[in-house]
């Protein structure tokens, strides 16, 4: 006996239950023995390197999977015997597989926590025995299961796979335990995130960061290929701390910027051959070589996928016969099973591949055209550039190129839909015979249905992406201006233009949305709608309708649902691709600047260093007159020329010549050496200033000192908290014109090129500095260089080896100073305007030219001893301010996206009221829905020799008005959720632009402008086309889940047992994962800005990038920004199909269960049609559980764009307009006078202060005059009086009223100013000059008259609407300057402010502005900042500023009478410099 129940499998339960009990025993105390001694050994773990225990996390994973075996084993075990009657031998193998499932759980547990840190090489000798005792003891089992069987003939199943599956794993065991060898773990990802707090590793063991290593997918094996596993890591990590860009790794080289961009380059140039001219075509045809094999093995997923999906449905048949007792043979129900089974993880594991293959290929593609449009960016030609403004480029970069990548989801739709069709109907014809023609009909007629629809989405997306181009033209230009339409009090008028644009852009989008809405209806009717065509055809036909048949048929239709409802998303996105392809084909097919204008020769081959012989050149090749005309120049190595002229005759246009920027029409231009040049408009990018001074080049010290010296810019960089490390704004926002003007001539000066390039640089800055400039670094560093200057001040003529005389695009005089004077009356013209403005200086004293360089030796002396003295002092003042930089990282909310995210976006419009109604329409279709399912499969029978329970029509009836039924609340769902979307896009976009355009300058000029344009387009764009029906689609798939659920549960209730623990691992995954993927999808919207904010840098600095040959580094960068953004793209998707697989496969668990369940029960307790009906929706299961998830992870990441518009709508706004109870009377100011008591002004509260306590009054209709070094705070003096800075300490009041007590609108529009830099907004003549349309036309003739355009403008075809450029770029900077000026006429102001207004100008411009102000503004007070002194001379008063403190303030009379006032020493060191020109 004893030896029979050692043979007895019950027996040999009870002895591994208590194996297994001892394996609980001896962990328990394992756990707390190291729990004791690990508190004694915590000093010591961090000094050792770590080593893992090999295959560590496969023997966790092990761990795991037999917990759960042995936990399913055991469900199963108790439903088996729920049926049968328990005995002893149950309940006893009940106790073992309970023991089993907690002992391996345990173990897991306590592997996983206590070999995290451990410095143990391998596992515990008790652990590793047991695991050999555990392999002996189930081979035993195994061995007496085979004998039980040929001795009794019977054995459960459940001893046979328990048996089997515990010797394979006691092996697997046995193995890692003796015969695996440890290894360090130095590898990757994992080093840092098992160590990453060791603080004493060695230099050399230092993990490295994530951004140093590359993608752990590179070198992944199959395995971790196939699961996603090599994501792991990055999303342990994020689960752990918030991630940074450094902590995601760099991509493997064929996901690259720099690996895709060449494959796609060259294809695109051995398609196009010598032509310049890209088809959609070619374009395309790159793209797909790009990206093939990642094509080609999607291709393959398809395939799989397709098939796989048909399994189901094609044997829901045999299912239902199965369980209406049709045995076919043994086992038959435990086969059907596993084929389900296998199908559906081949399903799961083809499309989640799928998926992530389709958006690696999406995010290569775009990489590689963004770095080709980025490219084209730096090549257009300035004709081809007009043609198209900055906003339109860079939509085709960040929309048409994010466009093309977004493709790649849609791009295998086409075929696979023609696949699932075939295999359908080829189901359909088994199961239903001829009337699946009638099917294969309804489905052509649905998808036919779509052409209509999808042309109609054509037009309208084609008119939207119009619109929204002119809107984000116009958003760009504002923001670029914003600090003129502040002063002017302009800002609400331009806002309203761009809300007109806005409504123009709408009315489309809510023809495009309800369009939409119309395709959505269609397609979920789809299956209803082709189910009762079917059906309807059977009954017809007197085909007889059977459960097993119709549930195979919805199943089948169900299926097809998906690929007839992606239809119209497929179509309108090959739409939408197609459009976006032709914008950037036709985009890459415009002009580049041809390479041939200008012949390079080597430096130092001839002593020639520019020669042009010849030249005829034209900014519009069309046009028959040409810009330049007749050009012969011959400059020698080392020479000096001057080119001068008045306002537009050519200056500026003949430097771009030089540089090869203009189109040449006839001529040669040789060029020997390189080059460096300095625009008239200075170009600085943001970044350090260091940076912007070396572009590019190696760190010299001592160069670098040199430079600083030479452009007088110590000073400056005192002054600055961080030195030359402060981070500059876009633009050079936070530095005044002269110190942005000089950067640019260190950076210039600090190249050491051959041949220098000077665009008037020197009118930027004071009298004192341009001087200093001019003789540092025109005669002093760069004295044995060739430099060539276009300069409106004749007192730089004399220096000239030879000078330039310009006019009407020629050049009429060449020669020496001295040739020249005598010889023409056009230099004459300009130099007489120069000796008019100095005999001004004369008639103060006539003796001083004598004793000028005396004085001017004292000026510099003095000054420099007042620098010092004040560095002095700043640094004292600085020491107790608290320091930050003007431009602050782009703020990224870290964490959950707050509840009250969502509850505003569904609350703002008709405050949340309508957001009920699509939940309950879904609601309705669901219940409808499946109740016409439930009521096919309970009215047919189950086979031929059953009587049906319904006759005839009344089976079709019901269904179709249960149909019918549903489709409509899909229609009502799709209406509601249209009409909520376009509602609260338009309010968002409202409130945001409400926000933006009352921010204070100060949110300007720290915000790069690429950061609110991504706002206004992207993120707009989410909200207008996505946002609501995203949200939708996460609440209805809930919805639609619990319907599953709960079909399946009437059936078999027991599916709770094992759906509940799967939705609890579900949801702990999707929190595990969500750390990761929330801050993932952040850095993508925070890493997107970087690039469109570098590439519209690039666009507006093109020239000068030329002029340096910096294309090359450009590009680099360029790419590397690309990759930041490709980077967590790339990680996003992999961490999202992670997630995805995992969910599938419990979800398939689930699936199983409930089948398995299904054939354990006993014959007759389910009616076999309704049971048919639950494995019908649950083949959906798995899908529905991902996309639950799925939608909820998109949902997360999309509402980003949300929380992104809604921060931008509490920004901080400017004090109000208008301030009804404190409005000034309508002619105030009447005196004008001015009145400052003790100004304190800084920019922010943790910069320091700019004006330290100026105290003075502006005397009522009287001139004065503003003057000091660059930097001394002149420009902030006249912010603060137009209150774009508020005083932080005292007060301005003009005419006795406090300026800070009435509206901003009440101030602005009562004070004038001529800005410093002249803007012209695109538009017409007459828009410019009179935006709020307040004047009429023939006041506006007058105005242009009296700034001498009149005639200009007459000229023109179009009169007062001939067209203005962007930027007013068809003008020249001079012309420019008079509209301001006509602006000023037109608003006749008490008080007219000229931030050195004639800085841009000849002095002949200048003396006629001077004269038409003296006329026209003789009993206004006129505020001068003045860079040239004769403007303040005939001021009746001036200021003298210093570092933000009042030096000096009195007449100019007095204060030259004084010989040791400061002013004295400024006029003779200008009467200095400038005698020696006379």
């Amino acid at each position: 006996m004893g030896g029979d129940s050692l043979l007895n499998p019950v027996f040999l339960r009870f002895f591994t239950a208590s194996l297994h009990l001892v394996l609980l025993v001896v962990v328990f105390f394992s756990w707390v023995y190291k729990k004791f001694r690990s508190n004694g050994d915590e000093s010591k773990k961090h000094n050792v390197r770590h080593v893992s225990v090999v295959y560590h996390r496969q023997t966790l994973f092990s761990c795991l999977g037999l917990a759960f075996f042995n936990l399913i084993l055991s469900v199963l075990n108790l439903f088996y015997w729920y049926r049968n009657g328990w005995s002893d031998e149950k309940i006893l193998t009940l106790l073992d597989l309970g023991v089993r499932t907690l002992a391996w759980l345990a173990l897991y547990l306590f592997l996983q926590f206590h070999f995290l840190n451990s410095r143990e090489t391998k596992y515990p000798l008790a652990l590793r025995l047991w695991w050999v005792l555990f392999f002996s003891i189930s081979c035993y089992c195994l061995v007496i299961d085979f004998l039980y069987y040929k001795k009794h003939q019977i054995l459960s199943t459940l001893f046979w796979v328990s048996d089997v599956v515990s010797s394979v794993m006691g092996l697997v065991f046995s193995y890692i335990g003796f015969l695996g060898k440890k290894r360090d773990e130095d590898t990757t990802l994992q080093e840092p995130l098992l160590n990453g707090s060791d603080a004493n590793v060695r230099e050399s063991d230092k993990p490295l960061k994530g951004d140093e290593t590359v993608t752990p997918y590179a070198t992944a094996g199959i395995l971790s290929l196939f699961t996603f596993s090599w994501v792991g890591p990055l999303i342990s990590l994020g689960y752990k701390k918030t991630l940074n860009l450094e902590d995601v790794p760099q991509l493997d080289n064929p996901d690259t910027a720099s690996g895709a961009f060449p494959i796609l380059n060259g294809k695109l140039e051995s398609y196009r051959g010598g032509s310049n001219r890209i088809t959609t075509n070619m374009l395309a045809k790159g793209l797909i070589f790009t990206t093939w094999r990642e094509i080609v093995v999607s291709a393959v997923y398809v395939l799989v996928y397709t098939v796989a999906s048909y399994v189901g449905p094609f044997l829901i048949d045999d299912f239902v016969q199965y369980l209406n007792g049709h045995r076919n043979f043994e086992n038959e129900g435990y086969v059907l099973v596993s084929a389900f089974f296998i199908a559906k993880l081949f399903e799961c594991l083809a499309q989640r591949h799928w998926f992530f293959k389709v958006q690696q290929a999406g995010y290569r593609a775009r990489a590689a055209l963004v770095a080709k449009i980025y490219n084209k960016g730096l090549t257009l030609s300035c004709q081809s550039k007009q043609g198209q403004t900055t906003g339109e480029i860079i939509n085709y970069m960040s929309v048409d190129a994010e466009r093309i990548g977004d493709f790649g989801w849609y791009m295998h739709d086409p075929w696979m839909v023609v696949l699932q069709v075939i295999l359908a109907l080829a189901i359909l014809y088994r199961d239903l015979g001829l009337a699946s023609v009638a099917a294969l009909v309804a489905t052509v007629l649905v998808m036919l249905a779509n052409i209509p629809l999808g042309k109609m989405q054509e037009k309208f997306q084609d008119e939207l992406m119009k619109s929204k181009d002119k809107r984000m033209k116009a958003t760009s230009e504002v923001l670029r201006n914003m600090r003129i339409l502040k002063l002017q009090a302009w800002e609400l008028k331009f806002l309203s233009k761009i809300m007109d644009l806005r409504n123009a852009e709408t009315s489309w989008l809510k023809k495009y949305l309800y369009t939409l809405a119309v395709s959505t209806f269609v397609f979920w009717g789809a299956p209803t709608f082709v189910s009762v065509v079917t059906f309807g055809a059977c009954m017809l036909m007197g085909i007889p309708l059977e459960s097993g048949k119709i549930l195979s048929a919805l199943a089948t239709f169900r299926i097809l649902q998906e690929p007839i409802y992606n239809l119209p998303d497929t179509i309108s996105m090959i739409v939408q691709t197609k459009v976006s392809l032709d914008r950037i084909a036709s985009f890459l097919s415009l002009d580049d600047l041809p390479p041939d204008v200008i012949e390079k020769l080597p430096a130092n081959s001839s002593d020639t260093d520019v020669e042009v012989i010849n030249g005829n050149f034209s900014w519009d090749v069309s046009s028959p007159s040409p810009t330049l005309k007749d050009i012969n120049l011959r400059v020698s190595q080392g020479m000096r020329v001057a080119i001068c002229g008045t306002v537009g005759s050519g200056k500026s246009s003949l430097l771009s010549c030089i540089l090869g920027e203009m189109p040449k029409i006839s001529g040669v231009i040789r060029i020997s050496g390189t080059k460096a040049y300095v625009a008239q408009s200075p170009w600085i990018q943001s970044g350090k200033i260091e940076e912007n001074i070396l572009f590019g080049k190696e760190m010299d010290r001592q160069r670098y000192d040199r430079v600083l010296e030479a452009c007088s810019l110590k000073k400056d960089l005192e002054i600055l908290s961080f030195g030359d490390q402060t981070v500059i704004g876009e633009r050079g926002i936070n530095l005044s014109g002269g110190q942005k003007q000089r950067i640019q001539i260190a950076r210039a000066l600090y190249q050491d090129a051959d041949i220098y390039l000077f665009d008037d640089p020197f009118s930027a800055v004071d009298a004192h500095t341009g001087t200093h400039l001019f003789n540092e670094c025109i005669l002093g560093l760069l004295d044995s260089k060739t430099v060539i200057y276009v300069t409106h001040q004749v007192e730089f003529l004399p220096a000239a080896d030879l000078i330039l005389v310009m006019k009407d695009g020629k050049i009429k005089q060449a020669g020496k100073y001295s040739d020249i004077l005598k010889s023409g009356s056009d230099f004459m013209e300009l130099v007489g305007a120069h000796e008019e403005a100095l005999s001004a200086l004369d008639s103060i004293d006539a003796g001083r030219a004598a004793s000028g360089e005396e004085n001017s030796r004292n000026a510099q002396s003095v000054l420099e001893e007042q620098d010092s003295r004040n560095g002095g002092n700043d640094k004292v003042d600085n020491s107790g301010e608290t320091k930050g930089q003007l431009v602050e990282e782009e703020e990224r909310e870290k964490g959950t996206v707050g509840l009250s995210v969502y509850w505003k976006y569904i609350r703002t419009a008709y405050g949340g009221l309508l957001a009920p109604f699509p939940l309950l329409a879904q609601v309705l279709f669901q219940i409808l829905q499946i109740g016409s399912n439930y009521w096919m499969a309970w009215a047919t029978p189950v086979s031929k020799d059953v009587a049906p329970r319904i006759q005839g029509s009344t089976l079709i009836v019901v269904y179709v008005a249960l149909s019918v039924g549903s489709s409509f609340c899909i229609f009502a769902r799709a209406l509601f959720i249209v009409t909520i979307g376009y509602k609260t896009a338009n309010i968002l976009f409202n409130k945001m632009h409400l926000c933006i355009f009352r921010a204070p300058m100060s949110f300007f000029d720290s915000t790069p402008s690429g950061r609110i344009l991504n706002r206004a387009s992207t993120d707009q764009s989410t909200v207008d086309l996505n946002m609501a029906s995203i949200i939708g689609l996460f609440a209805f798939a809930i919805i639609q889940l619990l319907g599953i659920v709960a079909v399946m549960s009437l059936i078999a209730w027991q599916v709770f047992i094992i759906f509940i623990p799967v939705i609890a691992i579900c949801i702990w995954l999707q929190r595990y994962y969500i750390a990761s993927a929330r801050e993932l999808a952040r850095l993508c919207g925070v890493c997107k800005a970087p690039v469109i904010q570098h590439f519209s840098e690039t666009l507006s600095g093109s020239s000068t990038i030329r002029s340096f040959d910096q294309e090359h580094r450009f590009r680099d960068i360029s790419m590397r920004l690309i990759d930041g953004y490709s980077r967590p793209k790339f990680y996003t998707s992999g961490a999202m199909e992670w997630l995805c697989i995992r969910l599938d496969v419990l979800s398939l668990v689930t699936f199983a269960f409930s089948l398995i369940f299904l054939i354990a029960i006993p014959e007759g307790t389910i009616d076999p049609s309704v049971a048919g009906l639950a494995v019908t929706y649950g083949l959906n299961l798995n899908m529905l559980q991902a996309w639950v998830v799925w939608n909820l992870c998109f949902m997360e990441n999309r509402i980003i764009s949300v929380e992104r518009i809604l921060q931008y709508t509490s920004i901080p706004i400017e004090p109000p307009l208008v301030v009804e109870s404190n409005r000034p009377e309508s002619h105030w100011p009447v005196h004008g006078e001015v009145n400052i008591q003790d100004l304190q002004v800084r920019y922010a509260p943790h910069m320091p202060f700019v004006l330290r306590g100026l105290t003075c009054t502006f005397l009522g209709g009287k001139k004065t005059g503003i003057v000091g070094r660059t930097g001394s705070g002149k420009s902030t003096l006249i912010q603060t009086l137009f209150r774009i800075v508020d005083p932080t300490v005292g007060q301005i009041l003009i005419d006795g009223v406090n300026i800070s007590s009435i509206g901003l609108h009440d101030l602005r529009s009562r004070l004038s100013i001529i800005p410093q830099d002249p803007t012209m907004f695109e538009g017409t003549v007459r828009s410019n000059l009179d935006p709020l349309e307040e004047y009429t036309d023939e006041q506006i003739w007058e105005a242009l008259d009296k700034c001498q355009l009149g005639d200009e403008v007459r000229k023109k075809a179009g009169k007062l609407d001939s067209a203005v450029s962007e930027n007013g770029e068809n003008w020249s900077v001079g012309q420019r300057q008079l509209v301001c000026l006509g602006r000023v006429l037109l608003k006749k102001s008490k008080v007219l402010v000229l931030d050195e207004a004639t800085a841009s100008v000849d002095t002949a411009t200048d003396n006629l502005i001077q004269q038409t102000l003296k006329q026209h503004f003789s009993d206004s007070t006129v505020i001068t900042i003045a860079h040239r002194i004769t403007s303040v001379l005939d001021s009746d008063m001036v200021l003298l500023l210093d570092n933000g403190r009042l030096k000096e303030y009195d007449s100019p009379d007095k204060l030259l009478e004084d010989k040791s006032s400061l002013f004295a020493k400024l006029v003779a060191e200008y009467s200095m410099r400038s005698s020696s020109s006379r």
